[in-house]
């Protein structure tokens, strides 16, 4: 088996408060799911709409102690293994390495099991976490129960502002936490990685400065980010329509909202860092 995908998240509370939140049920159904149950130390259990086979509850308790979390989570037949460890960062900050097995990112490109979302599951389930302990809106989360795909957002933000950082290279490879290289007109190419290292760059269908945004992904099909401003903030509409609804591309769309919260925070948050931390 492949190593653990490790994801670590810097989260300003004390590591303690934090860690209640790992196994509140009550917390647990603000950041994590609609449904929580814990009953420390045999039941930990969560479920709902933006949980991957969320139909009911499928994990198992491992251990819990008073820095770590770890349970068994049976996803498309095979049982994962999930890991959330709590370290200090000074005294009002924690930071929240998450280890989740079983995580190969061919069935992100193929879609052939429902673990491919996992990635960026625990992405928007994070940056929720963090959200949640800054007092802000919770930023929306993919719905696996459908292939609706669809969410607004509200940026302490002018429209042009939050445009800008929408089509410059530069911006969206800071806030978006990967690199990202833009040709900033219709027909242009849209690469992940770089126009070097992306072979099937999206393209650029529409450009209104200000207004509009959409791309095509290819098999992914079309995003759509649509802005409008009001007292020198924005709406913020995100679609993704014209893909297979056999196939939604849920990893892909969960990618899009996890970013879309550090988008919020870039341009809100004074003297702005990332949530996310290199793994050690």
């Amino acid at each position: 088996m492949s190593e653990p995908m490790i994801i670590r998240a810097r989260v300003h509370a004390p590591v303690k408060e934090v860690r209640h939140a790992l196994t509140d049920p009550a917390t647990l159904r603000v950041w994590l799911a609609e449904h929580a149950e814990v009953e420390l130390p045999d039941r930990f259990a969560f479920w709902g709409r933006t949980i991957p086979e969320g139909d009911a509850p499928h994990q198992r308790l491992l251990d819990a102690d008073e820095r770590t979390v770890r349970f068994a989570w049976l996803l498309d037949g095979v049982e994962t293994t999930t890991e959330l460890q709590v370290e200090e960062e000074g005294d009002a900050a924690t930071i929240v390495t998450l280890s989740q097995t079983h995580f190969d990112f061919q069935d992100v490109i193929t879609g052939d099991s429902i673990r491919g979302v996992l990635q960026t599951f625990w992405y928007q389930a994070l940056a929720n976490l963090a959200e949640h302990f800054e007092g802000r809106e919770l930023t929306p989360r993919a719905d696996y129960s459908s292939s609706d795909m669809r969410a607004q957002v509200t940026i302490d933000a002018t429209p042009d502002a939050v445009f800008q950082s929408l089509i410059d290279s530069e911006a969206v490879t800071k806030w978006f936490g990967f690199p990202i290289e833009i040709e900033p007109h219709v027909g242009g190419r849209f690469a992940m990685g770089g126009l070097a290292n992306d072979p099937s760059p999206a393209k650029i269908l529409e450009l209104e400065p200000g207004r509009k945004f959409s791309l095509d992904w290819g098999g992914s099909g079309v995003g759509a980010w649509e802005l409008e401003g009001s007292g020198g903030k924005t709406r913020l509409t995100m679609v993704q329509s014209g893909f297979d609804a056999a196939r939604p591309p849920h990893a892909a769309w969960g990618g899009i909202l996890s970013g879309v919260s550090e988008l919020r925070r870039y341009h809100e948050i004074p003297d702005w860092r990332p949530v996310w931390v290199d793994a050690a």
